[in-house]
């Protein structure tokens, strides 16, 4: 609700500054032609805005009050507000990272992506596990087990299927010999892509680190990709404990479903009799459309196997059972210009594009004049490999601790950023302790903490560079200060203030009716079983609606019966049971509805006359209208305070007829 009431109020909507012509004045303040047409533009549905003096007026009165309020909740300051301020900062920093990325790299990647996406690679691969943060002794011990692994592969005195089985820590592939099968981009991170596709066939890579670990790649084969398919299939389970005797069992189902396919039984109708996918039972076994890598190799192979649509595999097994696959239909790669707003959304929140943030990174530092200075740098890692790594404080510490140290570690710009400076930022990120490789790990956060400078010291000055950033964040800021407004004024008000909305209401209350109706409840039975058994309930004396529920409703049947109590009006039932009711019967008729349940009516009090809904009955009503009073009074004020006057020169220049 929040984000549609700030897209309607906002989008669009900003203060230009610079020299232009005036359009109108509200009060003392003017709004140029440019900053008008800009914003009419932009919020017009049709490719040509419609500049008919109706359609300019019309949205001239519009905007002109929005100018007011906006203006209104700047001389409220409203824009300093803790929660305002918060939100401003995360959309800046959600914004600018469209910005701080250096566009080149950046196409440059989406387009390897692409001639990546033309090939598929099978591959292989051995994992000795460490995490990134691991400390020196356990990352080199990581590292010489996958360097004696590479040297026995290298010096042929090791096979490498047999030494991924024996070795790897990889468990979904150690058992086939390290093989992971076909892969394209953007499938896996981008390290282990990367060096899958520069590794030639037959080859195998040198050692590489990801977050997992480090790994050796052999390429086992290369081919054009094959696209995506869509398929059906028919899946008997075997579940693997129940051992051979299950296997069998499911390879007799499998056969007998076959000498029905093969005497004229269609495949979706067996889907129904012997699929044992509850995913996609009901949907005639379609499976999602999927590409390679994304399946077990054996159905991927026995899919992309199948050559037209119609097309049904032999059985297949796998770790789930048994599949049968009908081809549905192939897909082969879109051209580029189809997939490059896919591609950059997957390229963006792939690791890839730190290449291309780092690369504008780099740019900002050279034309900013950043400097290290390395003697402070180490000056201060000096002290923090001093910090005690046992006792009861082992590799803790604080920011205060390095208070005096301002010496500066870079500048960047016309400032310097001191070693204090950075431990206040490692505190915040390590929370003060030091685990792992202490080196490594102070040379990761100070690499972090340049980049967020760096970061930091361009995002302040997009609104310079960048015209668009600059109406963007003044659109959000517009926006958000008007809802707070807004709620101050109308919403918040009108559900706050009781007795000026029990004032408004006993102003009009005659418009506020009930039709002629009854006070009791509705019973809606799920079906005729339960009806019954619910008429029996409702008819003994002292039973209220709750026990009713109570009794029928269980975690078995849930809804078997459902209550409404409260006030209802004849024209929402049937002619039948209104007849019933008018004649004050405690309880109706049981009535079949046209979905099989039933409802039973039982009656405390019958209206035949219209009568006046109380403030709480109608309170959802009123609250509603007395906000569009309220609104239309503040309004009226704001003109007030604002009188408009238009520049009709301009104006008339404007219009075409």
């Amino acid at each position: 609700m929040r984000k549609l009431v700030l897209t309607c109020l906002a989008a669009g909507l900003y203060v230009s500054s610079g020299f232009a012509q005036t359009l109108f004045t509200y009060g003392n303040n003017p709004v140029s032609k440019d900053e008008f047409v800009r914003v009419y533009t932009k919020n017009t549905i049709s490719k040509k805005p419609d500049m008919s003096e109706k359609a300019l007026r019309e949205y001239l009165e519009l905007y002109s009050l929005f100018r007011m309020k906006v203006r209104e909740a700047e001389l409220q300051h409203l824009d300093t507000m803790e929660n305002i301020q918060y939100e401003l900062n995360n959309y800046r920093k959600q914004l600018a990272k469209n910005y701080l990325t250096d566009e080149e790299v950046s196409n440059q990647l989406i387009r390897e992506a692409y001639n990546r996406l033309k090939e598929e690679v099978r591959v292989a691969h051995i994992l000795v596990s460490v995490p990134m943060m691991a400390g020196g002794k356990d990352t080199v011990e990581a590292y010489n087990r996958i360097d004696s692994i590479y040297k026995s592969i290298t010096n042929k005195k090791g096979d490498f299927s047999a030494l991924a089985a024996k070795f790897s820590d990889d468990k979904g592939s150690k058992e086939a010999g390290g093989e992971v099968g076909y892969i394209t981009a953007l499938q896996t991170i981008f390290p282990f892509e990367n060096v899958a596709y520069n590794t030639p066939v037959g080859k195998v890579s040198t050692p590489f680190r990801t977050q997992f670990g480090y790994h050796i790649i052999k390429v086992l084969d290369r081919r054009p990709a094959k696209g995506e398919l869509k398929v059906a299939q028919i899946l008997i389970s075997s579940p693997k404990s129940k051992g051979e005797e299950g296997i069998a069992e499911a390879r007799k189902r499998v056969e007998q479903m076959q000498a029905e396919l093969k005497s004229g039984a269609s495949f979706e109708s067996l889907v129904k009799k012997y699929s044992d996918d509850k995913f996609t039972k009901d949907q005639e076994g379609v499976l999602p459309v999927f590409g390679v890598g994304r399946m077990t190799p054996a159905f991927e192979n026995a899919a992309y196997s199948l050559k037209k649509p119609g097309d049904v595999s032999a059985p297949i097994q796998t770790d789930f059972g048994f599949h049968v696959i009908k081809l549905i239909d192939k897909y082969p790669l879109k051209p580029y210009d189809t997939l490059f707003p896919q591609l950059k959304r997957k390229v963006e929140n792939d690791s890839r594009a730190g290449m291309a943030r780092e690369s504008f990174f780099n740019k900002i530092k050279q034309q900013n004049g950043f400097k290290e200075n390395a003697a402070n740098y180490d000056a201060l890692l000096k002290r923090i490999m001093a910090i005690p790594d046992t006792g009861k404080n082992a590799n803790s510490f604080e920011a205060s601790d390095f208070k005096s140290m301002n010496a500066p570690l870079f500048s960047l710009g016309k400032k310097e950023y001191k070693q204090s400076d950075f431990m206040q930022f490692a505190e915040k990120i390590t929370r003060g302790r030091l685990n792992g490789a202490r080196s490594a790990v102070v040379r990761d956060v100070y690499n972090m903490y340049v980049q967020n400078v760096v970061n930091d010291f361009e995002e302040h000055r997009l609104v310079e560079e960048h015209p668009d950033f600059k109406n963007l964040m003044t659109e959000y800021r517009d926006g958000i200060m008007l809802f707070e407004l807004m709620d101050r004024n109308v919403w918040g008000k009108a559900s706050k203030d009781t007795v000026g909305l029990k004032a408004f209401y006993e102003t009009r209350k005659d418009k506020y009716k009930w039709e002629p109706g009854f006070n009791g409840a509705v019973y809606r039975f799920k079906d005729e079983a339960a009806m019954k058994e619910g008429m029996k309930l409702i008819s003994a004396k002292n039973v209220k609606e709750e026990d009713v529920i109570k009794k029928m409703n269980s975690d078995a049947n849930p809804d078997a019966v459902t209550v409404q109590r409260g006030r209802f009006e004849f024209s929402k039932f049937t002619d039948a049971s209104r007849t019933e009711i008018a004649k004050a019967k405690p309880t109706t008729e049981a009535h079949k509805n046209t979905d099989g349940t039933y409802t039973v009516v039982r009656v405390n009090e019958v209206f035949n006359e219209p009568t006046t809904k109380s403030l709480e009955d109608a309170k959802g009503y009123v609250v509603a209208e007395y906000q569009d009073y309220l609104e239309q009074e503040w309004n009226k004020q704001m003109r007030q305070k604002y009188p408009v006057k238009m520049n009709e020169d301009v104006l008339n220049a404007m219009i075409q007829k």
